[in-house]
C-alpha cells in the first residue's frame, strides 16, 4: 500500500452545527503538543497513529478510538509506514453531558473518557457510519440516529463513572404519535431530535422506545412505509422515478437499492411482473 498524502478537511453538519468534524490522512505531518476546548474523538480507518497523552505513548490502529478529553495536551505522528487515515468528531462538553443525562434520565456531569485507545469494534463501526453519513448529507433521521447511538454507546461503555441507562417503560401512545408524525412527513427531512421532542423524550430514549415496540428504529420504519406507498404508485402505473420522488427517496438509485433489499428485485422488474 502506498503512503498517504497529507490532507485534511474540517467541516460541519447542519445536524449539529456546533460540532466540527474532520476527515484526514497524514504521512509527514506531526502534531506538536496541543489541546482542544472540546472532546476529540478520532477513529482510525487505516495505518496507525502514535500520540503522547497523559504521560503515555499510545498507538491507534484501524478501529481504534483515540478519545481525548477537553483541555488535555496530546501530540500525533505516524506509527505505520503508510501513515494513517482517520475520521474525527469534536463534540462540546455540553453535548457530551447532555448525552450522559439522556442516558440516565437525570442531570449528569460531563463524562470523562479513559486515557487509552478504546478498542470497541461495535462503537467504532457505529461512529464511522455516522461520520460518513454526515459527510454524504444522508437522510437526517437515519444519520442522527446513528450519531446518537454511537456516542451514547461510547459514553455508556467507556466513560469513567458511566451513567446507567434509565428504565424503559412501554408507551404505545407515544410510539403511535411518532408513527403518525413520520407518516405525515414522508417526503420531507425530519431529524431524530425533532421527532423525539414532539413526544417529550430525549433522542436516545425515543429511538429505544420505538425500536423496542416496533422492532426497528424510526428511520427504518419510515423507509418501509415509503416502500409501501411507492408500490401502490407503481401499481397505478407511475414510473420508478416518479414513485421514488413522490415518496421521499433521495433519488432513484436509493429507492431501487431499498426496494431490492426488501423485496428481492428492483422496482422496475417488480412492476413489469404485476
Amino acid at each position: 500500500m502506498r503512503p498517504f498524502h497529507d490532507s485534511a478537511r474540517f467541516w460541519r453538519s447542519p445536524l449539529l452545527p456546533d460540532m466540527e468534524l474532520l476527515s484526514a490522512q497524514y504521512f509527514r505531518h506531526e502534531f506538536a503538543p496541543h489541546w482542544h476546548e472540546e472532546f476529540s474523538i478520532p477513529i482510525v480507518e487505516a495505518g496507525a497513529q502514535g500520540y503522547r497523552y497523559r504521560g503515555k505513548y499510545l498507538i491507534g490502529r484501524p478501529g481504534g478510538i483515540m478519545a481525548i478529553n477537553p483541555g488535555e495536551v496530546h501530540t500525533g505522528e505516524r506509527a505505520a509506514d503508510i501513515g494513517w487515515a482517520y475520521r474525527a468528531f469534536y463534540p462540546s462538553a455540553a453535548l457530551m453531558r447532555r448525552i450522559a443525562a439522556d442516558l440516565s434520565g437525570k442531570p449528569a456531569d460531563v463524562p470523562w473518557l479513559p486515557d487509552c485507545v478504546i478498542e470497541d469494534a461495535e462503537v467504532a463501526v457505529k461512529l464511522l457510519r455516522a461520520h460518513r453519513a454526515m459527510e454524504a448529507g444522508a437522510d437526517p433521521l437515519a444519520t442522527e440516529t446513528l450519531l446518537i447511538d454511537g456516542l451514547s454507546l461510547l459514553v455508556m461503555r467507556h466513560a469513567l463513572s458511566a451513567p446507567r441507562p434509565a428504565s424503559l417503560h412501554a408507551d404505545q401512545a407515544r410510539v403511535a404519535r411518532m408513527q403518525a408524525r413520520l407518516a405525515e412527513q414522508l417526503d420531507e427531512p425530519l431529524g431524530l431530535s425533532e421527532l423525539a421532542a414532539q413526544v417529550g423524550l430525549s433522542p436516545y430514549h425515543a429511538t429505544r422506545l420505538f425500536a423496542r415496540t416496533v422492532g426497528i428504529p424510526p428511520h427504518a420504519w419510515r423507509n418501509q412505509l415509503r416502500l409501501q406507498r411507492a408500490r401502490a404508485l407503481l401499481r397505478q402505473g407511475l414510473s420508478v422515478a416518479e414513485a421514488a420522488a413522490a415518496t421521499g427517496f433521495a433519488d432513484q438509485s436509493h429507492f431501487t437499492h431499498s426496494f431490492k433489499r426488501s423485496y428481492g428485485v428492483p422496482p422496475g422488474h417488480w412492476q413489469k411482473a404485476r
